[in-house]
């Protein structure tokens, strides 16, 4: 689906995300993540071992949820699927650290975690006020 430019620059700003997946059970499991953008496919990045992580490997349908930045009354809810996601090294969680902390290099690396970065194909879009 191609974004609205609203959608795309909400997208852009420094938001915080909640990012729900399904659990085993169906039930739902919401972690907060950083996100980017590369035209219409919304990018994060993860760890091995997380909670999400295997949840999408299960199930890749996530819905995403984030208030507009200067207005705390737009909320948009985002509803895709994660279409690629694989260890892709740490390139995704330093240039989202370079965004949302002005730090070159993601400044809380663990040693031996595998990063895994995925893109989301949205599918549904919808706006509260």
């Amino acid at each position: 689906m191609q974004l609205a430019d609203d959608v795309k620059d909400a997208l852009d700003e420094k938001v915080f995300v909640h990012l729900a997946t399904l659990m085993p059970d169906g039930s739902p499991q919401v972690s907060v993540i950083w996100i980017g953008r590369r035209d219409d496919t919304v990018l994060f990045s993860t760890a091995e071992g997380r909670v999400k992580t295997e949840n999408i490997r299960r199930d890749g349908r996530v819905a995403l949820s984030f208030n507009a930045i200067g207005d705390d009354y737009i909320n948009f809810v985002l509803r895709g699927r994660v279409t690629r996601f694989e260890p892709d090294g740490w390139w995704l969680i330093d240039e989202l650290a370079k965004k949302y902390t002005d730090f070159d290099e993601y400044p809380w690396r663990t040693p031996g975690q595998i990063r895994v970065n995925g893109e989301i194909t949205i599918d549904a879009v919808g706006r509260n006020r």
